[in-house]
C-alpha cells in the first residue's frame, strides 16, 4: 500500500512540474504574445498560483485518498479478520458443543448402564429377600411349632407340681384314724425363736382371723431349742387375743420357749416320740452387782411368767415345778418324749400321723447355704476361732432373756 503511494505521490509532483515547466514556457511565449498583446502580468501570476494551489489540492486529495484506501484495506483486513476469528470461535463452539453432547450421550448411557444394573441387583435383592422371607417364616413356623411343644410341656410340668386339690379345712383336724389335717392357714417355726419370728407368726395369726374367725390356725413346730423370751410373749399374746382356734403341732423338737409355746397352747398335738425340755431361764449378766441384781430380778420375773403359767398348767406350784425339773436332771433340763409329756399335761393330744394340706407344690431343693460371719444378723451356722460351727445369739434387751436349751454351747454371745 506504502509503495502505491508513492508511485502516486511521484506522479502527481512530476505533473506539476510539468505544468509548472509548461506555465514557464507559456509565460515565456505569453510574454512575448504580452508584448505582442499586452496582457496583464499580475492577472498570470495569479492564474498560476491558483494552478498550483489546485495542484496541492489535489495532491493532498490524493494522499488523503490513499490513506483512505489503506484505511479500507485494513478495515478490510479486520473484517477479514473478525470473521476468520468467528468462524474459528463458531468451529471451537460447536467442537465444545460436540464434546458436551458426547459427554452427555455417554453419561446418559453410563447412567442408563448403572440404572439396569440396579434394577438388576433390586431384583437380585428382591428375590434372595423374598428366599430369606420364605425361610424366616419356615423358621418362625418351626420355632412357634417347638414354642407351643415347650409350652405344652411346661404346662405339664408345672401342672405335676401341682396338686390337683385344695387344702382341706376342717373345724376338728384331728380324724377318728388319729391323724392330725392341716390346712393352709399355718406358720411354721424352725430354729430360734426372734424378733423376726414373733412378728411373722402375729401378722398372719391377724391375717387368717381377718378372713375367717372360725377356722383353725395351726403353728407348725419342726424343730426348735427356744430363743427370746420376749419374742415368745408376744406370740403367746398373739395366740390369745385370736377369735379363731390356735392349734400348736410339734413334730420333731421343743425346748425352752419352744416348750413353753407348746404348754401353753389351747390345743396342742405332737407325735409320740417328739421332745419336749422345760428349763429354767438364762442371761449372761454385765455390769456392776447392782446391775446384775436387777437382771437376775428381770429374769425372775420371766421365770414366774412362763414357770408359773406352765405350773399351773401341771396342776403344781412353781417351787414344785422347779423341784421336779432337777428331780430329773443335775441341771435342771426336764424332758420328755411327747407321749409321756402328754400325762404332765404338756401336750394335749398325741397322733399317729399328720397331713399337711397346704402343700399343693413341689417343694424345690434348699441350696447349701455357705457359712459366714454375717450370721449373726439371722441366727445361721459359722464357725468361730476354734474352728467349731455355732451360732452367735444377740444382745437381748436389759428385761429380755433367754428360754433356750444349749447344753453344748453350740449358741454362743459374742465377746
Amino acid at each position: 500500500m506504502n509503495y502505491k503511494l508513492s508511485l502516486v505521490t511521484l506522479l502527481l509532483l512530476s505533473t506539476l512540474n510539468a505544468n509548472v515547466n509548461i506555465d514557464e514556457n507559456n509565460s515565456s511565449i505569453k510574454s512575448e504574445k504580452v508584448d505582442e498583446n499586452i496582457e496583464d502580468p499580475e492577472t498570470k501570476a495569479l492564474e498560476l498560483k491558483e494552478k498550483k494551489i489546485s495542484l496541492k489540492n489535489t495532491l493532498i486529495e490524493e494522499n488523503l485518498k490513499s490513506k483512505h484506501s489503506i484505511l479500507l484495506s485494513k478495515l478490510q483486513k479486520l473484517k477479514w479478520e473478525k470473521e476468520l476469528l468467528s468462524e474459528e470461535f463458531e468451529l471451537k463452539e460447536l467442537a465444545s458443543k460436540n464434546r458436551r453432547y458426547e459427554e452427555k450421550v455417554k453419561q446418559e448411557a453410563k447412567i442408563q448402564e448403572l440404572e439396569y444394573i440396579s434394577k438388576v441387583e433390586s431384583l437380585k435383592n428382591e428375590k434372595i429377600t423374598n428366599q430369606m422371607e420364605t425361610k424366616k417364616a419356615k423358621w418362625e413356623l418351626e420355632i412357634s411349632k417347638l414354642q407351643s411343644e415347650i409350652e405344652v410341656l411346661e404346662t405339664t410340668r408345672k401342672r405335676d407340681k401341682y396338686v390337683n386339690t385344695k387344702p382341706v379345712y376342717l373345724d376338728n383336724p384331728l380324724t377318728e384314724e388319729n391323724s392330725l389335717v392341716i390346712s393352709d392357714r399355718r406358720v411354721s417355726i424352725n430354729g430360734t425363736i426372734r424378733e423376726a419370728t414373733a412378728v411373722e407368726i402375729s401378722e398372719k395369726i391377724n391375717y387368717f382371723n381377718n378372713k375367717d374367725s372360725k377356722k383353725p390356725i395351726f403353728i407348725v413346730i419342726d424343730k426348735s431349742p427356744g430363743g427370746s423370751a420376749m419374742a415368745g410373749y408376744l406370740i403367746l399374746k398373739a395366740m390369745k387375743g385370736s377369735k379363731a382356734p390356735i392349734y400348736v403341732v410339734l413334730k420333731s423338737y421343743a425346748a425352752s420357749m419352744a416348750a413353753i409355746i407348746v404348754t401353753l397352747a389351747d390345743k396342742s398335738y405332737a407325735y409320740a416320740h417328739a421332745t419336749i425340755l422345760h428349763h429354767q431361764p438364762s442371761s449372761r449378766s454385765y455390769g456392776n452387782l447392782s446391775k446384775q441384781q436387777e437382771n437376775y430380778k428381770h429374769l425372775e420375773e420371766w421365770w414366774i411368767e412362763f414357770g408359773g403359767a406352765t405350773a399351773a398348767k401341771m396342776g403344781i406350784t412353781l417351787d414344785e415345778f422347779k423341784a421336779e425339773m432337777y428331780k430329773h436332771s443335775t441341771d435342771g433340763d426336764w424332758q420328755e418324749l411327747a407321749i409321756n409329756a402328754q400325762k404332765l399335761n404338756w401336750v394335749t393330744h398325741i397322733v399317729d400321723t399328720i397331713v399337711d394340706t397346704s402343700i399343693l407344690e413341689e417343694p424345690k431343693n434348699k441350696e447349701e447355704e455357705k457359712l459366714s460371719i454375717l450370721s449373726l444378723l439371722n441366727f445361721k451356722e459359722t464357725i468361730d476361732k476354734k474352728g467349731r460351727a455355732v451360732v452367735y445369739l444377740p444382745r437381748l434387751s436389759p428385761s429380755d432373756a433367754y428360754f433356750l436349751y444349749n447344753p453344748d454351747d453350740y449358741y454362743q454371745f459374742r465377746e
